[in-house]
């Protein structure tokens, strides 16, 4: 493994690709799957409390002022959802995506066009009721249909382990798909009442995920505690 880790946006090291992050943000899938391919990579910590998603310098990068952000060359990329498509792209022998064409990589569109669409959108709305609300009232009203949106939406989840009765999102084969839900069912740790861990087949799930070396190098790297999901 060639990674190199840094924690500050001023670095003097090169590398092949970097990626703009904070812990625990949307930047942990495809943190994982750079991990999960071992190529050579760059974390460059955003401090995002003090500013540095409305630098110019960032928003030259993305104009939006959200994480994350890939850089490789002259490309510059942000949406988790296209970081995690274009790595599986470049990298195909790694299987993080079915067969280009295939009946599994339609459900795969899906999947993922529903994760960053659907699910992670109500999660948004859960942890920034007030970008729709002004009284306190609304906003505790707002975060709590919020949070019953994403309990009901992970139902679906637990449906479709539940149904297949496989290991992963897509069946076999670990796949992109069980990164960004990871990512998401985390997001849900602190819920009062249930949580996405509850649930008895995304539980499992969930902790097969965790049980994967890349998965465990990049909650170290991104120094995150206890608990994970």
């Amino acid at each position: 493994m060639h990674d190199h880790s840094s924690q500050t946006a001023n670095t003097t090291r090169s590398s092949a690709i970097q990626l703009h992050y904070f812990p625990s943000a949307a930047s942990m899938a495809p943190h994982i799957l750079l991990e999960e391919l071992e190529i050579p990579f760059e974390l460059i910590k955003i401090d995002k409390d003090g500013g540095g998603l409305d630098s110019e310098a960032y928003r030259a990068l993305n104009p939006n002022g959200l994480i994350p952000v890939l850089v490789e060359g002259d490309l510059v990329l942000y949406e988790t959802a296209a970081i995690c498509l274009h790595l599986a792209d470049t990298h195909p022998d790694a299987g993080l995506m079915p067969r280009m064409g295939s009946v599994e990589r339609a459900h795969a569109y899906k999947w993922l066009s529903w994760f960053s669409t659907t699910l992670q959108q109500a999660l948004i709305v859960y942890f920034y009721p007030e970008r729709w609300a002004d009284s306190v009232h609304a906003i505790e009203q707002i975060k709590s249909h919020a949070q019953q949106r994403v309990l009901f939406l992970l139902e679906q989840i637990e449906m479709h382990l539940a149904t297949t009765a496989a290991p992963w999102m897509l069946g076999t084969t670990f796949s992109v798909l069980d990164v960004y839900g990871m990512m998401l069912c985390r997001w849900t740790r602190n819920f009062e009442g249930r949580k996405a861990r509850d649930f008895s087949h995304i539980g499992p799930w969930l902790a097969r995920v965790l049980a994967r070396p890349a998965v465990q190098r990049a909650f170290d790297k991104e120094e995150l505690p206890l608990p994970w999901v």
